[in-house]
This record gives C-alpha cells, sequence and structure tokens, in this order.
C-alpha cells in the first residue's frame, strides 16, 4: 500500500530523478523561466520552493544545504545573489506555472514554469496600482454638496 506517498517518481530511477530536478532547477535560476511537461514542472515547484525560502538566509549553512541539492557553483551563487533579492519580501509562492497545451511529437502536456518576480508582464499593472482603503459614505461631505449645486443651477437659469 502507498498511503502518505505524494511523490511524483516520473518514471525514473531515484537518481536519475534528483540529478534531472537538479539541473531543470539550475536552468531555472539561470533562464527564470523554461518548458516543460507538467508533471516534471510540479515535480520541480516541490524541489525548488524550499532552496528558494533558504537562500532568503544568506548563511554558510543554508549555502551548503542547497548546493548539496544543485551541485552548481554559479546556480547557488545566483540564487543566493539575485533571486534572494527579489524575492526577499514574499512568503512563498515563487513559482507559476503556465500551461501551454500539447506537445506535437508524443501529445505530453506542457507547460512554462517561471520565477513570478521576473515576468514583468504579470508584475507591471501590480506594480502601479495602490492599495487604497474604503471609506464609509456617512463620512463624507458631497451629499450636502450636492442639493447645493442643484439650487444653485435652477437659481441662474431663472
Amino acid at each position: 500500500m502507498r498511503h502518505g506517498k505524494k511523490f511524483n517518481h516520473l518514471g525514473r530511477k531515484t537518481a536519475h530523478r534528483k540529478s534531472m530536478l537538479a539541473n531543470m532547477a539550475c536552468s531555472l535560476i539561470e533562464h527564470k523561466r523554461i518548458n516543460t511537461t507538467v508533471a516534471k514542472a510540479k515535480a520541480l515547484k516541490q524541489f525548488v520552493e524550499p532552496m528558494i525560502t533558504k537562500s532568503k538566509e544568506d548563511t554558510t549553512h543554508n549555502r551548503r544545504i542547497v548546493y548539496r541539492k544543485l551541485r552548481q557553483k554559479e546556480a547557488v551563487a545566483e540564487l543566493f545573489r539575485d533571486v534572494a533579492a527579489k524575492v526577499g519580501d514574499r512568503p512563498g509562492g515563487y513559482t507559476r506555472i503556465i500551461k501551454l497545451g500539447n506537445r506535437l511529437g508524443d501529445n505530453a502536456d506542457m507547460a512554462m514554469i517561471e520565477l513570478v518576480d521576473y515576468n514583468e508582464l504579470y508584475n507591471a499593472g501590480k506594480a502601479t496600482k495602490k492599495k487604497s482603503t474604503r471609506r464609509s459614505r456617512r463620512g463624507s461631505g458631497s451629499k450636502s454638496t450636492a442639493p447645493a449645486k442643484q439650487t444653485e443651477a435652477k437659481k441662474e437659469e431663472e
């Protein structure tokens, strides 16, 4: 029975799966978005998000933990230097999966996985829009001024 075993093995042995996820994570960190299948994108999301969380606190211990998983010095350096600076205030959800349709060769479900803070198209509207607080209409003086303007307009007509 497989009670509580929710990890997707992706049809690979353990060593192959770990190497593949490490290489895909390094590519994601380097290029900020990659195209892959939906199943691999979901597995990569579970693999890379804890490492991005670790990169927010730059300690030797966290660097060693991340390096043990990624095994590429340049990717670890870029993760701790550039990516951690962008996602410093975000409490999670560092990646986004966008489904692209089916691949022509074998009809596999394809997806694009990207780092959320590096997409200018989605972040452009959010950067300019400022959140405003809702105020009660009762406190504003707009109702009392409206009838006064109407009466002035009637007096001018006469």
